[in-house]
């Protein structure tokens, strides 16, 4: 492990020990927009995370979600999420995480998830594989889509934006043996590396929500790209994140949506 993982993993962890702290009394509850909340403790949880991160790595640019990072010309730049599932952190419903990336020149480099409920942290860096508390993890080996356990999500403006991801999510039902919202991009992420889940896609999200976790998926053997099958998804529309193997199939229906292949009747 390196010293800046080392470092990264103790910023996360003490990240983490804020939310946990502050689960189930969150008490200022502000609206970014119509259903995208702010609390107390992300701006508490990214403040220690920015400085933390000022002080281990002076030279380096941050990019925060609420906005407290900077924008120096480094060609290494942090991605955070100081709690990536605010909406859930809000309401007691108990899946939320920190992440933390580090790109270099844009290219992954390091990420952390950290679930400070289950005291869960994952972590990888490039070409050194992804860990859970120490130890490897692999992605699943379920080849066929129809038997595989999916996530995803829908943004912010589902209301309002027509691209919203609800044609998609039907199309998975149908075709997957389940699909997931949780209401954490990380870890849905960090999920599919550890084999937990099988696939996950979603559309326009930040790079500080999936940075970390994608480089899980990719140091544990699977396979992250746009809908369109992109392998530089960093601000880009759209990531698929899989276990390799039921890629193409996920890439399918995404491109060719209701009429993409369905499962044949078994028995």
């Amino acid at each position: 492990m390196s010293e800046w993982m080392t470092i990264a993993e103790r910023i996360a962890r003490e990240a983490g020990a804020i939310l946990r702290e502050g689960y189930g009394s969150a008490k200022t509850i502000e609206h970014k927009g119509v259903i995208d909340l702010v609390t107390e403790f992300d701006r508490r949880s990214e403040a220690l995370i920015v400085s933390a991160l000022r002080q281990a790595f002076p030279d380096h640019a941050i990019r925060a979600e609420e906005g407290s990072g900077n924008s120096s010309a480094s060609e290494y730049e942090w991605l955070v999420d100081p709690l990536d599932g605010t909406t859930n952190f809000a309401h007691g419903f108990p899946v939320f995480a920190v992440s933390l990336a580090l790109t270099r020149r844009g290219q992954l480099v390091l990420g952390v998830v950290y679930d400070p409920l289950r005291d869960e942290l994952f972590a990888a860096e490039a070409g050194h594989g992804a860990t859970l508390n120490g130890s490897l993890v692999k992605a699943s080996t379920q080849t066929e889509l129809s038997k595989s356990l999916l996530a995803t999500g829908f943004p912010y403006d589902v209301r309002t934006n027509p691209h919203n991801n609800f044609a998609q999510f039907r199309q998975f039902q149908l075709r997957a043996q389940a699909v997931r919202r949780a209401g954490s991009a990380a870890l849905d992420c960090a999920w599919v590396a550890a084999g937990r889940l099988d696939g996950y896609w979603e559309f326009r999200m930040n790079p500080w929500d999936v940075g970390a976790g994608a480089l899980l998926v990719r140091e544990a053997g699977g396979r992250v790209t746009t809908a369109g099958g992109d392998e530089n998804f960093l601000g880009r529309d759209s990531i698929v994140a899989s276990n390799g193997h039921i890629h193409e199939e996920m890439l399918r229906v995404l491109r060719e949506g209701d009429a993409a292949p369905l499962p044949s009747h078994e028995g």
